[in-house]
């Protein structure tokens, strides 16, 4: 699904109006699929008010509100027209269409104003600025704002909460933003509901077609995308009949040390869950035992320390390697990982201690190989990149850092994203909180190692194994619920992940 910057969009209505949709007629179908979204969760006798504003998402509002009169609410609608002629043409239809109809009271406010009673007990859509903002809210608006939010009345928002912006929110304050329970979104999601910061302005999100025109929409470039899981389908392949597993690539997974040796063990599984041909595990000595009883699908590369890896293999023979699970960060792991990135010439994938290893040597950052994958969660990103205090701060700096490398950058959290050297971010839609557990991550890094070994181009392998492994802990969580999932029945489910993507 296409994720259009506010321009963009503003752009793809314009060309629905001048192909025959009239502007009243956009309203209209969003009037309906909102009230449609309303009926369904809140019952008809619940105090209703209706905030509207003076562009098209206040026609959106008031068109709502005849809606909803019509399903039995009795509504109190303010409609701001500050200075008494600030409507455009289609709130000023959709006004006067309200006049008279049953269970609506209407008050446009031109000058000073009120604030009516609101509780919880009260139902309040929000419809006063949308996406026509150029500026943060001052002033009565952002009082308004800030009265709706310390109400504790149940809010929808109509496109994106008033106060902010659908792309990009550096200098927003929240205080000042509705804070939603439920946001629907007129044709597209919006980037900034992706950010965690603003996770509690937007509440729930909801996509909701008003038909704008298809083919404006299919020939309009962005550099975002959300990716759902069925998108997927004719991107993995289907396994032929007759096959073996050398058709399948050798993947090498440097991974654990003393007491770390779980890393290993959820990676390699990530892995071999995933399809992957053969693998063989680089680690500490000590970790022979542990692993040939707990993988013993896996092969064993001991390092001669028994504590930790001192020495990596060359990549020649394996179709993929992946560093980083568990290996810690002790000097002479620092040194055997500096001296593989010196040779390898080939995109690799880079996990955990292996990022926590090059932000100490930060003049590394330059060897990775082109086109390497690096799977940072936000701590590590943070020490690679510098310390970033939001989502949005830190999808910027990795779009930068993703060229300037000329690697691929899957910066985890709710909606991972995949940012590329191109400047494409790709966000996965599937995902749990169930993945917040340990050694989560570990299967990730297997799954990206596993794909990459069957001949799939790094874009492409990590694209894949972020969906799958997202995928996977949501299957998983339906056997052991959210706070029951561990890391080794995410790596479980991935077979059936895999087999759901394909329609199996």
């Amino acid at each position: 699904m296409k994720i259009f910057t506010n321009d963009d969009i503003r752009t793809i209505d314009r060309i629905t109006i001048e192909r025959g949709t009239p502007a009243i007629e956009l309203i209209a179908r969003a009037a309906d699929a909102v009230a449609d979204e309303i009926v369904a969760r809140v019952p008809s006798s619940r105090r209703t008010v209706i905030f509207a504003g003076p562009g098209n998402n206040g026609a959106d509002a008031l068109a709502t509100a005849g809606r909803l009169a019509a399903q039995g609410f009795l509504i109190d609608v303010y409609l701001f027209n500050i200075g008494g002629d600030k409507l455009t043409p289609e709130c000023r239809i959709c006004r006067d269409g309200l006049a008279g109809q049953a269970g609506v009271r209407l008050t446009e406010v031109t000058g000073t104003f009120t604030l009516p009673e609101l509780d919880s007990s009260y139902l309040v859509v929000d419809g006063l600025f949308g996406t026509g903002l150029s500026s943060g809210l001052t002033g009565g608006f952002m009082n308004l704002v800030q009265y709706i939010n310390e109400s504790g009345a149940y809010v929808v928002s109509i496109d994106v909460p008033s106060g902010m912006f659908s792309d990009w929110n550096r200098q927003s304050i929240n205080r000042n933003i509705i804070h939603a329970d439920l946001t629907l979104a007129l044709q597209f999601p919006r980037l900034a509901f992706l950010m965690k910061q603003n996770a509690e302005l937007i509440g729930e999100w909801k996509v909701i077609d008003i038909g704008l025109d298809a083919e404006a929409i299919r020939h309009t470039s962005t550099n975002f995308q959300l990716i759902e899981a069925k998108n997927l389908r004719n991107v993995l392949k289907q396994r032929p009949e007759f096959c073996n597993k050398s058709d399948f690539g050798h993947t090498l997974i440097v991974a654990g040390s003393y007491g770390m040796m779980g890393a290993a063990q959820f990676a390699a599984r990530g892995a071999l869950r995933s399809g992957v041909g053969k693998i063989t595990v680089r680690s500490a000595s000590w970790g022979f035992e542990v692993m040939q009883t707990s993988v013993p699908e896996a092969l064993f590369s001991a390092d001669p320390n028994e504590n930790f890896v001192t020495a990596i293999p060359p990549a020649r023979g394996y179709n993929s390697v992946a560093i980083g699970p568990g290996i810690g960060t002790a000097e002479p792991t620092l040194a055997a990982l500096e001296k593989f990135l010196i040779s390898a010439t080939d995109p690799i994938v880079l996990d955990a201690d292996a990022l926590n290893c090059i932000a100490r040597r930060r003049p590394l950052l330059d060897r990775i190989p082109d086109r390497s994958v690096i799977t940072p969660h936000t701590g590590e990103f943070d020490r690679l990149f510098g310390k970033h205090s939001t989502d949005e701060e830190r999808l910027i700096r990795a779009i930068k850092a993703a060229e300037e490398y000329n690697i691929v950058i899957i910066l985890k959290g709710r909606y991972t994203a995949q940012i590329r050297p191109d400047g494409k971010v790709y966000f996965n839609a599937t995902a749990t909180p169930a993945l917040a557990t340990p050694g989560s991550g570990d299967v990730l890094t297997g799954i990206i190692a596993s794909f990459m070994a069957q001949g799939y181009k790094p874009e492409i392998a990590s694209l894949v194994a972020v969906a799958v492994h997202g995928l996977a802990g949501e299957i998983a969580a339906e056997t052991h619920g959210v706070y029951g999932t561990t890391a080794s029945d995410v790596a479980l489910a991935v077979g059936p992940a895999i087999s759901r993507i394909l329609g199996e």
